[in-house]
């Protein structure tokens, strides 16, 4: 075991991968346009926040050290990495792009012919956290994750799917554009969190409690081999295999096959328990705040609805 540090020798390409790198910061060049200097062109546009900018960069840059730094190549190295990708990807940063995102930019998307019918369908509550959680829970059966690890295109398509079907899970919660009438109520928001750990819970359980390790991509040495051929240059990673005989991702890590599946399992469960906490308690303080604030509101409508009942029974009488 020489350490997680020893990626290095994979070189510069596999670890910051310059080409995705170049992608991420045309799309926030594309992002401070749209949003800070054409916003006037669409309905609804207003100035761009300096909170909104910011965030969305963070958010980018966590996508770009995600998916082409050196947590990406990880991931393909280890398994409990590839779980740390998977919990921070979908349980933090697609949520956060809600508010890294202006209101009016997703409501004019989600606006448009065809988009407007895919999003109206696939964000039902219900049905959007049945296809988050099923398509992840499909992910880490071991034929469909030792395949999607061998082939660049496969693996590349069902990670835009998650992201897009995470995207459905969080927006019944975290959208902006629509009237807080519209929304879901507080308590409901609540339940439906609830619901989202619920369900995720079978496939991190099968991961911990397995007395197996399940997953090839982890374990034999051919499938290791083809997996990292998806993140490192084919040159490269035969002439490191030449060099240093490594074989599998023994080489930086002290665990076990079986106890990196395992600690993979308890950091998704783990993370999906504090970001959900934080989530409830945000959710929690603003219905608090908003009970406060409108409690002689409240105390009118429930005395208005009260002599409306009272109106309604002397009439029957």
């Amino acid at each position: 075991m020489n350490g997680l540090s020893s990626i290095s020798i994979f070189g510069f390409w596999a670890n910051w991968t310059p080409f995705f790198f170049i992608g991420v910061v045309c799309v926030i060049v594309l992002y401070l346009l749209i949003c800070g200097k054409w916003y006037k062109d669409i309905p609804g546009g207003r100035p761009l926040k300096k909170s909104e900018a910011i965030l969305f960069s963070v958010l980018m840059l966590m996508i770009y050290l995600l998916e082409g730094g050196p947590i990406y190549l990880l991931s393909h190295i280890i398994f409990s990495f590839h779980m740390l990708q998977m919990a921070i990807m979908f349980l933090i940063v697609v949520p956060m792009l809600f508010y890294a995102i202006p209101e009016y930019i997703v409501k004019y998307v989600e606006g448009l012919p065809v988009i407007n019918k895919i999003v109206s369908l696939f964000t039902k509550p219900i049905l959007a956290i049945i296809l988050f959680n099923g398509l992840f829970s499909v992910y880490h059966l071991p034929i469909v994750l030792d395949t999607l690890k061998q082939d660049a295109t496969l693996h590349s398509l069902y990670t835009i799917l998650l992201f897009i079907s995470a995207w459905f899970m969080w927006h019944p919660i975290f959208n902006r554009h629509i009237s807080e009438e519209q929304q879901m109520s507080n308590i409901k928001k609540i339940l439906y969190i609830f619901f989202i750990g619920v369900l995720l819970t079978p496939s991190c359980g099968l991961i911990i409690f397995s007395n197996n390790a399940m997953y090839d991509t982890y374990t034999s040495g051919k499938a290791w081999m083809g997996a990292m051929a998806l993140c490192v240059p084919p040159d490269t990673l035969n002439s490191v295999v030449q060099g240093s005989g490594i074989s599998g991702p023994e080489y930086f890590t002290n665990f076990t096959p079986l106890e990196d599946q395992q600690t993979g399992g308890v950091i998704m469960k783990v993370m999906q328990e504090i970001v959900f906490g934080i989530y409830l308690y945000i959710i929690f303080i603003k219905w608090y705040r908003y009970e406060r604030k409108n409690e002689q509101q409240i105390t009118d409508d429930s005395l208005r609805k009260l002599k409306e009942q009272k109106a309604l029974y002397n009439q029957f009488r």
